[in-house]
């Protein structure tokens, strides 16, 4: 569903230091150890790690040790591909839910052009040789959009996240709301074959069952409250991670993160008990202590410097309800199921 704003949108979107939440950005690239994002990813090259998420042509942000943070004040794009304004209804360039990964010596990333509530979306794609703005062969290429929906469709293009399977092949996963997560195989221009049809691979209702609450933020996308999919291998399973009922409310979200696991990408996904995430499975994961954080949810999870790390937003409590970056290490138990780390 997402994404209203970060601060109603002076920024474009990753910011500010705690204190300087409301004053406009300035126009060069700034320090902070304090982000305010919304769905961050994040890569490693060269010694810097770089953050990207929703905001007006992709916010970037940059750090050497992921406390110290560089924000950029313009996009990753100078403007939205010309394909998405012309064909997403609603659409006007505020980019959301990117996701970044290096694949044959090539970065590639996909971002969801939408507008909020409805599903008359579409997932892009681009690509470049580096991911370092001041390198000379730094440029993304668009490659056009991977998957559109359209409002007869019972899912929502958004929310990207990339895959690639043990035959070095990439699928990607998606959705938000509607029957819940999507997956599909992608041929290697990162683009759904001919004739391929998503399958369903989550979703936080079973079928047929009630809702813990109706849909507080959107008329058309019912009360299955599951989005934000993100996939990461480890010792030979598949996780899935998925977040939970609601975001950008502010200290009103109730978003949380849920998990399963399967032996194959396609699935299926199943929780400790071994519940179908299909029929609304999943062990939950991480939920705001209501001390620091309202909500935790959309994550990402890499492998840095040999930990594991998980990646969200977080809705501070300390800042009525801001949504701040938070890292957690994750340590795995003796049955393989991931836990957050005591830090």
């Amino acid at each position: 569903m997402k994404k209203l704003l970060i601060t109603l949108s002076l920024l474009p979107v990753l910011a500010m230091a705690q204190n300087n939440h409301q004053r406009r950005m300035p126009r060069e690239p700034f320090t902070t150890d304090t982000l305010m994002v919304h769905d961050p990813v994040m890569a490693f090259e060269d010694g810097t790690y770089y953050l990207y998420a929703t905001g007006h042509g992709i916010s970037m942000a940059t750090s050497k040790d992921r406390k110290t943070w560089t924000v950029y004040p313009h996009g990753v794009l100078t403007r939205a591909p010309q394909w998405a304004l012309d064909s997403v209804p609603g659409f006007r360039g505020h980019i959301w839910a990117p996701d970044v990964i290096k694949w044959h010596d090539r970065w590639w990333m996909m971002y969801s052009c939408s507008s909020f509530g409805v599903n008359t979306s579409a997932i892009g794609v681009m690509s470049n040789k580096t991911l370092d703005p001041q390198a000379k062969d730094y440029q993304w290429q668009d490659h056009g959009p991977v998957v559109v929906s359209h409002k007869e469709d019972n899912w929502n293009a958004i929310d990207p996240n990339i895959v690639i399977d043990d035959n070095d092949k990439p699928w990607v996963v998606w959705g938000s709301f509607w029957d819940g997560i999507q997956l599909a195989p992608l041929d290697d221009t990162m683009h759904m074959l001919p004739g391929t049809k998503p399958e369903t691979i989550a979703r936080r209702y079973a079928p047929g069952s009630e809702p813990d609450e109706p849909n507080p933020t959107s008329k058309f996308a019912g009360p299955n409250a599951i989005e934000a999919p993100f996939i990461f291998k480890h010792d030979g399973m598949y996780y899935l991670f998925v977040a939970w009922d609601y975001c950008c409310r502010g200290s009103l979200s109730n978003y949380r993160v849920a998990v399963g696991r399967s032996k194959s990408v396609a699935g299926p996904y199943l929780d400790r008990n071994g519940k179908d995430m299909r029929l609304g499975g999943g062990n939950l994961f991480v939920e705001g202590d209501k001390k620091e954080f309202e909500a935790l949810g959309h994550c990402s999870v890499y492998n840095f410097d040999g930990n594991d790390w998980f990646f969200c937003h977080g809705y501070s409590v300390s800042k009525n309800g801001a949504p701040l970056l938070v890292q957690r290490k994750i340590k795995w138990t003796a049955d393989g199921w991931p836990v957050v780390a005591n830090q």
